[in-house]
């Protein structure tokens, strides 16, 4: 790939052009501010060590505060939870500088004299490119709003600070995923979102019909030739693929359509799977999904440091699960005896016992899983190689 610069006789063969002062144009003015200003994001400007460079930078405005002298912004592009601060002129104000508003800034990183954050921005150029009515602008400037608000406006939520640090840390923890099968010699594979196949055998799917097949006169209405639904899981897959690459995993969305909305029984969710051939212990299970979790909280914590507050670490130990349930002085709604599947009073408790970390609960009654689940031959109870995650909620 090759460029040719070419310069026009109409201008002179220099580097830089002082618009200011030789061009009247204020639309060269402004082109010429942006074509000389390096276009940074807020999240690489707040954390540079250079001061006195021309930047750009495009956001939208989290807060204004105009002066006699002096106008105050703070502007955000999403890249970081802090805003950049940016200092301009008092002329620079304009009606449509609102908060909420999308703006184009161009000036200099200056060491700012604030300890909340290390420059500024010194502001020569400020455009409106999309103006915002703060009235009707469902959020307002210092104001908190509960989920079950933010939720009515899904196109604007991603502004808040809440669910801009959630889907930040979610990036994060995809590509810590990724990575950590990549390093680990694991080979994706994108299993089927539609399919004919019922993983789990619970009978709770959503069926794929293409629309309008109710008006159809064909004997076979179903597009496939047979019931096609949105997959629950991709685990029969993995473990064809198993029998060639050894390793392998699928990262996608699974659909479940439960008659409940608590927060433990979601239509549509991200899930990890993965298959290992040659394996002869859960141990080595376990190793593997204590890897991945330790090395997605690694990841997340040094990339996203300030939208993570808080992360709790402890060493738990191993612990028999019905024994402590039994023994334990809690009321529970549903009582625990061996060979009754665990509730969520239970999976809190057993996390809370072992002091708020991840806990793992394994060895499960032979009745309560699927056919693929391995036999453990361990009579008289007669578990299965099974293990569950239980996460502390916070």
């Amino acid at each position: 790939m090759s460029f040719t610069l070419q310069w026009s006789a109409a201008f002179p063969s220099a580097l830089f052009c002082r618009c200011s002062s030789r061009c009247s144009s204020k639309s060269f003015q402004r082109h010429c501010n942006r074509t000389l200003s390096e276009k940074v994001r807020v999240s690489d400007a707040l954390s540079s060590k250079e001061t006195g460079s021309n930047v750009r930078i495009q956001g939208w405005v989290r807060s204004v505060r105009p002066q006699k002298d002096n106008l105050f912004l703070h502007v955000n592009d999403g890249s970081s939870l802090q805003s950049l601060q940016v200092v301009a002129s008092s002329h620079l104000n304009t009606r449509d500088l609102t908060f909420g508003c999308a703006v184009d800034i161009t000036g200099t990183l200056e060491k700012s004299p604030s300890k909340r954050q290390n420059v500024e921005l010194r502001a020569r150029h400020i455009e409106v490119v999309g103006e915002c009515n703060p009235v009707d602008f469902p959020f307002k400037i210092k104001e908190r709003h509960s989920l079950e608000y933010v939720r009515q406006f899904p196109h604007l939520r991603c502004r808040t600070n809440a669910f801009s640090s959630l889907l930040r840390i979610r990036s994060e923890a995809t590509t810590a995923i990724q990575s950590f099968f990549r390093d680990n010699g694991y080979v994706q594979i994108h299993t089927p979102v539609i399919t004919s196949n019922d993983c789990e055998g619970a009978g709770e799917l959503f069926q794929v019909e293409p629309a309008g097949h109710n008006d159809s006169d064909d004997p076979n209405p179903h597009f496939f030739s047979v019931p096609a639904y949105l997959t629950v899981s991709g685990q029969l897959h993995l473990e064809v693929m198993a029998g060639a690459f050894s390793a392998v995993y699928t990262f996608g969305p699974t659909f479940r359509a439960e008659n409940s909305q608590s927060r433990r029984h979601l239509a549509e969710f991200y899930m990890v799977e993965a298959e290992i051939a040659f394996t002869e212990s859960l141990d080595d299970l376990m190793k593997v999904m204590e890897g991945l979790f330790k090395a997605a909280t690694e990841h997340v914590l040094s990339s996203c440091a300030e939208d993570v507050e808080l992360f709790h670490k402890y060493i738990a130990p191993g612990h028999r699960a019905i024994d402590i349930l039994k023994s334990s002085s809690q009321n529970f709604t549903i009582s625990t005896e061996w060979g009754c599947d665990l509730q969520t009073e239970h999976e809190k408790f057993l996390v809370k016992h072992c002091g708020n970390v991840p806990v793992f609960v394994i060895n499960y009654p032979y009745e309560l899983k699927p056919f693929y689940a391995r036999d453990n031959q361990d009579q008289p109870n007669h578990t299965v190689s099974s293990v569950h995650s239980g996460t502390p909620q916070y």
